[in-house]
């Protein structure tokens, strides 16, 4: 908006120095006209019916004569500078029509128009990345849910086969039916997991994130939060350090905020090593709180690093493992705490990733 005002001021200076700038020089030549036309008239001897001394005396004698002959070249000076800025509105307005054309082709205005032209290819070629990274979110999107409905009926046909032998053999031993209890309920909570992703995918495509912010304790969340990943880590034989040296308050929507954290200890879970402790610091620094989460584990490629955070990127592509998931959860955390004015990055060595999300306290 700045820039857009900008050039409108520029554009406008110009167009009134124009019309200010000719009508100076207009009205020093009128002037200088009207006084060689007086001295004409006074000097040179003119027979008394001379129609040239008439008009002469007349409009040297009668200044709105010469007002008149002012306005109209007023208007004239007007007219000129108008049409010719008028043929760079219209080259602008021909121009606007190649920004939504699906092509490298750079758009071309007058010298004069050098701001305008720069302003308006970089906007066809921001649009056209855009509109690029659009198609390709909607493929991955588009391939994502054929993954998920084909691994939805995997599980699913797994649970029915169980369920139905234990609904047809009537004298199966009680070792054999917890066995098939036991595989059924893995089956189905695999089965809840990929219903999830598939509703991630949902929610995040129909509609727009809203805060509703209060006061919160935001080391009392995290505590919360990551009793809720106990069953996981007691399964992994991991566990989790929370370091904070108080109680912090920040002003943020609680259940957002601990989407975020879910999102990010749960990706720490899965890519990091078996028996390993994650970490989560907290410190509290001017105006913002900062929130480490680290843990050990392979390291992440730079190029990957980048893209961690893009929708339906996943570090693991393969639908085989239980790492590669719908690639939306870091790209929810990362819109989140965008809202909340806040950063999130990551960086990675061969020990360790650690992510660091900066939230503003107020």
């Amino acid at each position: 908006m700045k820039n857009k005002t900008n050039y409108t001021k520029s554009f406008t200076i110009r167009l009134m120095g124009q019309i200010i700038a000719f009508t100076i020089i207009y009205t020093f030549f009128l002037a200088l006209a009207y006084f060689i036309l007086r001295q004409i008239c006074n000097t040179i001897i003119w027979q008394p019916y001379d129609y040239t001394y008439q008009l002469l005396s007349r409009i040297g004698n009668n200044w709105y004569y010469i007002a008149a002959i002012w306005l109209v070249g007023l208007i004239v000076i007007i007219f000129l500078c108008l049409k010719k800025n008028l043929y760079y509105i219209d080259a602008i307005i021909e121009a606007s029509s190649l920004l939504v054309e699906d092509n490298d082709e750079q758009i071309k205005l007058p010298s004069i128009l050098y701001e305008i032209e720069t302003k308006m290819n970089q906007i066809k070629k921001t649009a056209r990345k855009n509109q690029q990274l659009a198609k390709e979110n909607e493929r991955r999107k588009d391939e994502l849910v054929v993954y998920l409905a084909h691994d939805i009926k995997t599980p699913l046909t797994s649970m029915i086969g169980y369920l139905s032998l234990l609904n047809e053999i009537d004298d199966m031993p009680k070792k054999q039916q917890q066995k098939y209890l036991h595989i059924a309920l893995e089956k189905s909570y695999r089965l809840e997991e990929l219903v999830n992703e598939l509703f991630d995918i949902t929610r995040f495509n129909s509609k727009t994130i809203i805060l509703e912010k209060e006061e919160i304790n935001l080391t009392l969340m995290l505590e919360q939060v990551i009793d809720g990943f106990y069953p996981v880590l007691k399964e992994r034989n991991q566990s989790i350090k929370l370091n904070s040296t108080e109680k912090i308050i920040i002003e943020a929507d609680s259940d957002k905020l601990a989407r975020v954290f879910n999102n990010i200890i749960n990706n720490a879970i899965n890519y990091s090593k078996k028996e390993s402790d994650i970490t989560i610091t907290i410190n509290k620094k001017e105006a913002a709180v900062i929130v480490k989460i680290k843990n050990l584990g392979k390291k992440i490629p730079e190029d990957k690093l980048n893209k961690i955070f893009e929708k339906f990127y996943r570090l693991d592509s393969s639908r085989q493992t239980k790492t590669g998931g719908t690639g939306l959860g870091l790209a929810i955390a990362k819109e989140i705490v965008e809202l909340h004015h806040g950063q999130i990055s990551a960086t990675s060595d061969e020990t360790a990733t650690e992510f660091t999300i900066i939230l503003p306290i107020k």
